[in-house]
C-alpha cells in the first residue's frame, strides 16, 4: 500500500470526511509529512471507491458548493489492519537487526 493511501484510509477511521477535511486530517496525522494535493486526493478516492475500500457517505451543499463525504468500508478497515500489521512486522524485524548490530570501533 502506498503511503498516501495508508494516510487517507487512516483519516477516515473515526468519521466520514469531505475532501478538504481528508487533506487536513492526513496532514495532522502524518505530522506534516504527507501533504495531499486535491487532484491526487480525488484520483486516489476514485480508485479506493472502485476497490471497495471507501464509500460515499453523503453529499451536502455548503455556500452553493457540493461537498461529498467519504467513509471507510469494512474492506477498507481490513486493508488498513493488514497494512498496519505488515508495518509492525517490518519495525520489529528492523529493530531486532539494529539491536544485534556489532559495535563499531
Amino acid at each position: 500500500m502506498r503511503e498516501p493511501t495508508f494516510w487517507i484510509l487512516t483519516a477516515l477511521v473515526k468519521q466520514a470526511r469531505h475532501g478538504y477535511g481528508i487533506i487536513q486530517e492526513v496532514a495532522a496525522l502524518s505530522e506534516g509529512q504527507v501533504e495531499l494535493q486535491a487532484g491526487t486526493l480525488y484520483a486516489a478516492l476514485d480508485r479506493l471507491h472502485a476497490e471497495g475500500l471507501v464509500a460515499v457517505d453523503h453529499d451536502e451543499k455548503v455556500d452553493g458548493r457540493d461537498r461529498r463525504y467519504y467513509c471507510l468500508t469494512e474492506g477498507g478497515v481490513a486493508a488498513l489492519q493488514a497494512e498496519t500489521a505488515r508495518l509492525e512486522r517490518n519495525v520489529r524485524t528492523a529493530s531486532t537487526q539494529l539491536a544485534t548490530r556489532p559495535a563499531t570501533a
